[in-house]
């Protein structure tokens, strides 16, 4: 029997972490409740493996930074987690990927239903050929909201969540692809935070926002992370540290023999013990700044 779509274990409500202390910090004895529990994950691309056995979990209602020079399979890992690269041709995982205790890649489990719980914000902007009202409208509308009063709260959160609402109020019906490369970002970030995703993934969403707009994105980041669980790609280790709650560290394996590169996981931790007191030297090495 094929699992519907309904079937994967997705709640509306999520439970709350075990402990949190009233300044929103976690208590150092509590472990929130595992999202995604990756155990021995090899990615390929065709008969290229770009990532290999690759074990982590990342934990609900935390900011999770993956880090590491170009090429070390950050954002293969990332794509993995909402079935992204399934839309590469020749792209196949092996290992297991769990979300809330659910197989992803399992046997009749829909890549759209995944999609639809666990979002995702793009490195490069890419609004809808639509204004910037419907940009943000269009997720709740499929998922069945047409009340007008209802849409615009909507949009005007969401906005303003991402630091967009002042600057578009008074336009909401032009078009979202006259922004600037910057709003253009923060409207695929209020497009995303108004379908309520239970995961949001982040290919480095500030890399074309100024200082200010991305001191914004990262103020909304640790106010959301109440309500979604969020996993960032960055290649700025300082945005790591400002916002992440646990840090991991990829680095690249070469074989000599082959003249091949392949992404691994060299270390995974509390972001404070990642930057302050690594485990791998290779880790020390690339968060000191003498390895990029």
């Amino acid at each position: 029997m094929e699992q519907s779509e309904q079937e994967i274990p997705i709640q509306t409500e999520l439970p709350k972490p075990a402990v949190r202390q009233t300044t929103g910090e976690r208590t150092a004895e509590t472990t929130p409740p595992t999202v995604f529990d990756a155990k021995n994950v090899s990615i390929y691309y065709g008969a290229f493996r770009a990532v290999t056995d690759v074990s982590l979990n990342i934990h609900e209602n935390e900011i999770t930074a993956f880090i590491g020079p170009s090429g070390c399979g950050k954002t293969t890992v990332l794509r993995t987690l909402n079935r992204m690269n399934d839309l590469v041709p020749g792209a196949r995982v092996e290992g297991e990927v769990q979300y809330r205790g659910a197989s992803l890649y399992a046997s009749g489990v829909s890549p759209i239903a995944v999609r639809r719980r666990i979002g995702m914000v793009f490195q490069k902007p890419n609004p809808f050929p639509k204004s910037i009202y419907d940009n943000v409208a269009y997720g709740p509308r499929i998922n069945g909201e047409h009340n007008k009063g209802k849409l615009n709260e909507i949009v005007e959160t969401s906005l303003r969540g991402a630091a967009l609402w002042d600057e578009v109020k008074d336009r909401l019906n032009n078009s979202g692809l006259g922004l600037s490369g910057g709003q253009a970002q923060r409207l695929c970030i209020a497009r995303t935070i108004a379908v309520e995703p239970d995961v949001i993934l982040m290919d480095e969403p500030c890399s074309a926002l100024d200082p200010i707009a991305t001191g914004a994105i990262e103020d909304l980041m640790h106010e959301i992370k109440s309500r979604y669980t969020i996993v960032i790609v960055t290649h700025n280790m300082q945005q790591a540290t400002r916002v992440s709650d646990r840090t991991a560290f990829y680095s690249v394996l070469r074989n000599e023999k082959s003249d091949t590169r392949t992404g691994v996981l060299v270390e995974y931790g509390q972001t404070e013990q990642i930057f302050q007191d690594p485990t791998d030297p290779r880790t020390q090495a690339y968060v000191s700044g003498r390895m990029g």
